[in-house]
């Protein structure tokens, strides 16, 4: 176990690295969600965490905020493990954090969380349907009122305004990296396979799920990122 441990560490390693590539306010990014959620939380409260293998929301929000618990739910076994070494590395115990393995929709809670967080994770959801069920099942799992911060790829890929921010995107790649222009272009097939939807039916699918005060609040290349609270 400790060799594969080892193995998915550095599997994790290489992701901390490419995202910050791929997303180049990486950093910036988290530290919005956490000023936000900061902003709509009491001091003790019980965070969860869709798509928490990996472990850096978990890590970057525990370090700057003690009396914060953690939830984090993932499909990924072994990167949950992952998260779990990270938080421990990092002075995070046991205590503050709750690991479960599968889709949010798989687990069963016995609490509301007074926050949320999806980073990253809905463009490998497939479907709208499923899109929809992600966020439906976040919003039972909360407290009336509770923020929410959601962060995925985003657009039309019918549209000039989606090959552009591709195009640059691309660039970015070719400008901060010795990867070739084919392998650039065969990541950018990889990535067009995935699930992308517009910004309107982003915030569509939030009001639909439950949230309001729905607001975007950044965009970089090819990601987007809205805020929201349940209601009331």
């Amino acid at each position: 176990m400790k060799d594969d441990l080892e193995f998915d560490m550095e599997m994790a390693r290489e992701y901390d690295k490419g995202i910050r590539r791929a997303l180049p306010t990486y950093d910036a990014l988290f530290r919005m969600v956490q000023s936000f959620l900061r902003a709509n939380v009491k001091d003790s409260a019980n965070v969860l965490v869709v798509g928490a293998g990996g472990g850096n929301e978990i890590v970057t929000f525990g370090k700057a905020n003690p009396g914060w618990t953690f939830s984090g739910v993932d499909p990924s076994e072994d990167m949950l493990a992952v998260a779990i070494q990270k938080a421990k590395e990092e002075g995070i115990g046991e205590e503050r954090v709750s690991i479960h393995t599968g889709t949010i929709e798989q687990v069963e809670f016995n609490e509301k969380f007074e926050a949320a967080t999806c980073l990253l994770v809905l463009h490998f959801v497939e479907t709208v349907e499923e899109k929809l069920s992600l966020l439906k099942t976040v919003k039972e799992n909360l407290e009336p009122g509770a923020p929410f911060a959601l962060v995925t790829m985003f657009g039309d890929q019918s549209k000039p305004e989606f090959d552009e921010r591709m195009n640059l995107w691309k660039s970015i790649w070719l400008d901060l990296t010795d990867l070739t222009t084919e392998d650039v272009e065969a990541m950018e097939e990889s990535v067009r396979g995935l699930s992308f939807i517009s910004a309107v039916q982003i915030e569509e699918l939030l009001e639909q799920a439950g949230f309001e005060r729905v607001s975007q609040f950044f965009s970089t290349t090819l990601f987007g990122g809205w805020i929201a609270h349940t209601k009331k």
